[in-house]
């Protein structure tokens, strides 16, 4: 993941439709837009790479949950 992820200018990053904070207790940017929700996932550095996959198998959870209560809010307002 080092090789492929790096830091990002704010200036980079495009205008967000919405913005999740994943907790982890560190301070997140402002982005250009107040965040949405804090998902409180505990920070995975310096852990087991089990704790890693722990981690990984919560954000799908929470993005696919994500997906999901969008396109419900959406179809409702059709």
């Amino acid at each position: 993941m080092e090789k492929e992820q790096y830091s990002k200018l704010i200036k980079d990053i495009p205008e967000p439709d919405i913005a999740i904070s994943m907790g982890c207790n560190v301070g997140c940017p402002f982005i250009g837009r107040p965040f949405d929700d804090n998902w409180g996932l505990e920070d995975p550095t310096g852990k087991s790479d089990d704790e890693f996959i722990q981690v990984i198998k919560q954000i799908e959870a929470n993005v696919l949950w994500l997906r999901k209560s969008v396109s419900n809010s959406m179809n409702s307002q059709i």
